[in-house]
């Protein structure tokens, strides 16, 4: 079974959205569908109703180093990111794992 959810996701931007808007962002497994992520967060947090899911991917971005060798190029990981929104009244607390 693969894993869905990687990890959350916690920017000042989406700190922002959470406390309006009631919406969560996880960083997802790039082959992960969205019923298969409702399922992975009603399950991590049972106290929890997902109303919805919108994801979207980015592309991995070029990198690249000098060398002795010459110039060594490559490009980052693509990622999939998904924002969840919750029924009002619920939250995700982060960090009570911590």
């Amino acid at each position: 079974m693969k894993r869905v959810l990687i990890k959350p996701l916690i920017t000042e931007k989406l700190t922002g959205i959470q406390e309006k808007e009631n919406k969560y962002a996880f960083e997802v497994d790039r082959r992960a569908t969205k019923p298969e992520i409702r399922k992975a967060v009603e399950e991590l947090y049972p106290d929890v109703t997902v109303t919805s899911i919108n994801t979207m991917i980015n592309p991995g971005k070029p990198k690249g180093r000098n060398t002795r060798r010459g110039y060594i190029a490559g490009r980052t990981n693509a990622t999939k990111k998904a924002i969840i929104s919750i029924k009002k009244g619920q939250e995700i607390d982060f960090f009570t794992e911590i």
